[in-house]
Order: C-alpha cells, then structure tokens, then sequence
C-alpha cells in the first residue's frame, strides 16, 4: 500500500471513511477543527442499510446499546388525532438490523471516534483547521493548516484529500464545486428536552399534518425526545426559549410532565435546504457528506447520505492506491452517488409536502384520505421499507435487459449458514454467489482475483434471490452493491477480471 490519505472532518462520514480505508490498510490522517465531538444533537435517525455499514466500520454493537429501534410513523391532525398509522411488526430488517433507529448523533460520534483506537494506520488530530487545500501535482495533494492549540502552521502533502468537513466546505469552495438548489427553503424549530418522566406516547414517529403548524415528534432515548416544527415567516427560535412558550407549541405532548422533570438540551432554528454540489471531484479531491449534498430531515436520510458515500469511495480508493483496480474505478463515485443522493433529496421533499402542504384543503383531505391508506394492497410495506434505490449503470454496475432488476441494488446481508450472514463471510471483499458448484480451474481463478465464493444451498435466502431472478450466480461489490448477475460463474469471472487486476484483497481485521 502506497501513499496516504488526508481527511477533513470528523464527523460520521469522515471517521466512517477513514476506519474503512484503514481496513484494507490505508495510512490515514483525520483532521478536525474542534477539539471535542460537538455535543449538540443534530441527526436521530438512521436505517438498516447504515446500520450495515456501522457494521462494516466495527461499532454495531456498540451502536445497539445507545440506540433504539422505532415502531413505524403515525400521521396525525391538527387536533392530534390518529389518521394513519404504519406499524413495523418485525424486529429486523432484510439486513440483520433494525430498519429505522434513533440515537443521539453526540453518542455515535464518540463511539466512531473510539474506535479509531482499533485502526492502527490512522492518525487523528483535533483542534487544527484547515486554511487551504490545492492540487499540487498530478499525485499529490497540498493541505495547509493552523494548530489552533500551539498557533504552529504547517503544511502536509498527501496522496488524496476526502472533503468531509459539512455544509460551509472549505475543501467544495477549494476545488471550485458549488451547490445546486433543488427548491426546498424552510425554517423549522428544532427542540430538544431531556424529560425524567414517561409521557405515554407510543414509541413511534408522529407526523403532525397540519399546514398551521406541521410537526414531528419522536422519542430518542430513554429521557430524550424531540420536537420539529415548522416556524412561520415572523417567527425565530428566541420567539420559544423560556418554558412557558415551548409549553404553547409542545403542550399537547406535554400534559402528564412536570416543569420540573424537564431540562431544556436546545431550542434552534435550522433553514432546512436541498442542495446537491454540481461535482464532487477534482482530481485526487473528492467530496463527502454534507460537503456534497444537503437533504430535508423528512425520511431522516442526512447523517445516511454521508455513510454511503463512504462506504461507496472507501474500497475503490484503496483498490487504486494498492494497484488492484485501475484508477478509473473513481470515476463511478459521482455517477454513482449523486443521482442516488438527489433522488433520495427529492424523495424528501415529496413526502414534507404530502405531509405539511396544501393548506386547509390539504389538511381536510388528508383527514380524508389516510385513513383509507391501510387498504391499499402493499403500500403500509413500501411507506415502511428502507430500502433505497438501485444504482445507476457505471463501470462497477453491468445493468442489462437480461440481467434483471438486482443489479446495482444493495444485496441483503442474509443468513449463510446457522449463525453467520453474507457480511461475515464477504464484508469489504468482492464475492461470487452462485447456485452452482464450481470447478478447480474457477475456484482458483476466484482465489487469484481475491473473490470469496459462496455457493448456496437449495434452502438459503440467496439462493432464492438468485433463482427468482433467472440467475445461477452474481458478483457482489466491496460495499454489496450487485455488480453483475449472470447465467454462468465464467461470466461472471470474466466481469471480475475485467476489473480487478490478480492480486488477492485481503481486508485488515
């Protein structure tokens, strides 16, 4: 492994991308301005997908103790009254999680920042800023900084740059990117309270579907709950600080709490926006997380956006620097990530104005019409489902008429074996699926492309998943996106080989 890579910011994407480059043995220097996680609350809610991926990083257990899964959503009017409600009844998803978590972003941030300790080719270092980073030469990055502790400036070189560092983005402005706006701008209320009492709501997210004032309401933890509204034009967060105006908005929440029992953790507005940059790459500098994209919170997808970045960049970005795949495998980073990232936008401010527009009319036939919602066949599974879209077709996803409709989605972590799912076996490393068995000559081609085989068994969720899409085997990517779906294990040997040069993988425990 040659070369090292600088990080700008440590919040969840960029200690996620550095833990995963540092699992395939990639030297890796995290810069963040400030010397400690910042302890306000921000992101709450993430699905099974990025569960997966907490996985791969090394903190889902960790992640299950700070977390609690949420039972579904339930729409209700001006009045509080229950319109609709979609009930989750599984306790784990087609992953091996959760599909919707909430969590105090604080707690994931420590946890991720702890587990660098694992990630012996990681250095991280807090409380410096970044004045400036440039394209030095055709391999190399230049990155300036000021340690805000000593007043020392200095100056690093490096053989990538990952601009992971949020929505004002040094790094975006560095590389001359600038956000596109997908039309969304509203200011919400966003209030946090720490309540040592049971309110006796059900353990749910609460959308308040009303245009006077739409709302969220959601319990994040044993004592901590949190509020979402949207404020009107000639209204600002100090309009709601002292206990007595929170209690005129919140008050329905709130009428078997005590003043008393209640601390107040924040009270801020935010202008919620939907942005997307108009490139994420220059050169050997890309963008990550809310450096790139910025999304509405109503599917709760900001925090995932970043994840998946990460985990999309991390496996080609090592490949590269290890000489096993060609640097054209970084290209497919932004073809693949940014029209996942704005249909994933768009998908949220579909569903805030279903929730919240309309006015009177809107509130009267929402009152109308949800209810009625629960009769329609498949749809409480679909508002349900955290499954997010496939990939579009690039290099790294070989979609075809015939290769059905699997290619380019995110394989499920499904059982193999009695106590073992696909992650256990594949995490990290390209794999071959396949109802066949294979011959000595393709085992060990496989081996030589550093490909893990799994060959499934009549009663396996894979091989199911196979056979119902006419396929008797599939390439699963680093990060288990299906690459390519095939009628033969040469076919898919031959996919691998076009892209993989014959060196074997081996991810670092």
């Amino acid at each position: 492994m040659t070369g090292r890579v600088i990080v700008v910011g440590a919040g969840p994407t960029g200690v996620a991308v550095a833990t995963l480059l540092a699992s395939y043995g990639v030297e890796v220097l995290v810069l963040e301005r400030w010397a400690e996680v910042y302890s306000q609350p921000r992101a709450v809610h993430l699905d099974d997908e990025v569960y997966r991926i907490l996985g791969w990083v090394g903190v889902a257990r960790e992640f299950a103790r700070i977390s609690r899964p949420t039972l579904g959503l339930r729409l209700v009017d001006g009045q509080h009254r229950t319109i609709a409600e979609f009930r989750r009844h599984e306790r784990t998803g087609r992953h091996g999680y959760p599909e919707a978590n909430l969590f105090d972003q604080p707690d994931l941030e420590v946890l991720l920042r702890a587990n660098l300790a694992n990630c012996p080719s990681v250095t991280f270092q807090s409380d410096v800023e970044v004045t400036a980073v440039r394209q030095l030469t055709a391999d190399a990055v230049q990155v300036d900084l000021h340690d805000r502790t000593t007043g020392q400036v200095e100056t690093l070189t490096a053989s990538y740059v990952l601009g992971c560092d949020g929505a004002n983005s040094l790094v975006r402005r560095a590389i001359g990117a600038r956000f596109r706006d997908l039309g969304f701008d509203q200011r919400w209320l966003v209030v946090d309270l720490d309540i040592d009492q049971e309110l006796g709501h059900w353990d749910g997210v609460h959308q308040l579907c009303d245009t006077g004032r739409a709302a969220t309401y959601l319990r994040v933890g044993a004592r901590r709950h949190r509020w979402e509204f949207r404020l009107a034009d000639d209204e600002d967060q100090e309009d709601f600080r002292t206990p007595g105006a929170l209690r005129s908005i919140i008050g329905p929440w709130l009428r078997a709490a005590d003043d008393d029992r209640i601390d107040i953790v924040r009270v801020a507005s935010y202008t919620f926006r939907a942005q997307v940059a108009d490139r994420w790459r220059d050169r050997r500098i890309f963008l990550l997380g809310d450096a790139a994209h910025l999304t509405p919170p109503f599917i709760g997808q900001g925090l995932g956006a970043g994840m998946r970045d990460a985990a999309n960049l991390s496996w080609k970005l090592a490949g590269v620097l290890d000489a096993r795949l060609p640097e054209q495998v970084l290209d497919t980073y932004q073809q693949e990530r940014r029209p996942h990232a704005i249909h994933m936008i768009r998908l949220a401010k579909a569903v805030g104005a279903i929730m919240t527009n309309g006015g009177r009319t809107g509130d009267v036939l929402r009152r109308l019409i949800a209810p009625r919602l629960s009769l329609v066949p498949g749809l409480a599974a679909r508002v349900l489902s955290s499954e997010t879209p496939r990939l579009t077709r690039t290099g790294l996803v070989r979609r075809s008429r015939w290769s059905g409709g699997v290619v380019g989605t995110l394989c499920a972590n499904a059982p193999v074996g009695i106590e073992q799912r696909l992650d256990d076996h594949a995490a990290g490393r390209f794999a071959l699926l396949t109802t066949q068995h294979l011959t000595a000559f393709q085992r060990a081609e496989a081996v030589a492309l550093g490909v893990v085989v799994l060959e499934t068994k009549p009663r396996d969720r894979l091989h199911h998943w196979l056979t119902q899409g006419r396929r008797t085997s599939a390439l699963i990517r680093p990060d288990s996106i299906v690459m390519l779906a095939a009628d033969t294990v040469d076919d898919v040997l031959l996919a691998a080989s076009a892209v993989i040069r014959r060196r074997r993988l081996v991810a670092v425990p």
